[in-house]
């Protein structure tokens, strides 16, 4: 039996944070986008893990702190929407939050489309 939409959401979210770019992308169609909340626009999955893969040299760790998720069914297709902190360490040391509302839109058991709508919010010393 196939993983459910929130077991593959956080399946990625989880290969993300240990960067296993390959592993996060296997669980993406061949044509899944991506649309984050800071004007960019669409972009691929591939230009999107490029992306990250580009700036995680400067972060020392990322977790992933899932809080809600709902999922519902429409038609032959999933959709899941959920929110989460990621909790990001610098390699300086610096701290940061990036909370996060995202929807996951799935395609035979896939990830098709994510959109991002996220704040990154510094977190004070101490």
């Amino acid at each position: 039996m196939g993983r459910t939409p929130a077991e593959t959401a956080a399946t990625y979210l989880r290969h993300l944070a240990d960067r296993e770019w390959a592993e996060a992308r296997a669980l993406c169609t061949a044509d899944a986008t991506v649309w984050h909340s800071d004007g960019t626009g669409d972009s691929g999955i591939d230009e999107n893990i490029a992306g990250m893969q580009a700036q995680i040299g400067s972060i020392a760790s990322m977790e992933y702190e899932i809080g809600r998720q709902l999922g519902r069914r429409t038609g032959t297709a999933d959709e899941l929407l959920q929110q989460h902190v990621v909790h990001v360490v610098t390699a300086d040391g610096g701290r940061f939050d990036v909370n996060a509302a995202v929807y996951f839109g799935f395609e035979d058991g896939l990830i098709a489309r994510i959109e991002e709508y996220a704040t990154a919010v510094p977190v004070p010393p101490g």
